[in-house]
């Protein structure tokens, strides 16, 4: 029984290493939901309930119209860039692997940061109640194997990101010139600006 019993615990280890392995993506997934997730924040449980009235005004606050007209001028000049933008989550956690910004959305503030020559260009900038909060930041790349083999790694981490939180990405390729938008893990490629300020409004109007 003592053999046994030794020989049954080394296969529920090697079950449980088996399990983690198979689940690692769901368990990637479920573990950044719960990290970027405000449901246990103390006061916030129950506040979705009521809250509906206050997150309409905050997504009206959003400047489509700065977001669309920088996205069409870098298109022009194929500035690569990608924008973030939240939703009801604040994504902290994504933030502060960046630099503070704390700057009102305007146009010349979006091209400036994403300039070729600025040390901000690379990484994302996250959008959040019309203010960009930070610049630089670090996002998680999708992992699909059917990814389009000619996107790059901006279109990766906007399918990345709207895979695991409820924000939206705007990707503007440094290539091609081309703007694609992402929500809920989905890309959508080549819009033209008017096609992008139709999504942008359909989500925060």
């Amino acid at each position: 029984m003592q053999l046994f019993g030794s020989i049954l615990g080394k296969f529920i280890d090697v079950g449980f290493i088996a399990l983690l392995i198979v689940f690692q993506q769901e368990l990637r997934r479920f573990l950044l939901f719960i990290g970027t997730s405000d449901i246990f924040t103390k006061g916030k449980i129950g506040k979705g309930l009521f809250d509906f009235k206050f997150q309409v005004n905050k997504a009206q606050s959003l400047d489509i119209n700065a977001i669309v007209k920088a996205c069409k001028n870098m298109s022009e000049s194929k500035t690569g860039a990608i924008l973030i933008l939240t939703k009801n989550n604040d994504l902290k956690f994504y933030s502060n692997t960046g630099d503070v910004i704390d700057a009102k959305v305007s146009v010349r503030m979006i091209e400036s940061i994403f300039y070729k020559n600025s040390p901000l260009h690379d990484g994302a900038i996250i959008i959040s109640d019309n203010v960009i909060v930070s610049a630089r930041c670090v996002l998680p790349v999708t992992e699909h194997a059917d990814f389009p083999a000619h996107l790059g790694m901006r279109h990766r981490a906007a399918v990345g990101i709207t895979e695991n939180t409820d924000a939206l990405a705007i990707v503007v390729s440094e290539q091609t010139g081309q703007i694609s938008y992402s929500l809920n893990g989905e890309l959508k490629h080549a819009l033209s600006p008017e096609r992008l300020r139709e999504l942008l409004e359909k989500e925060f109007s």
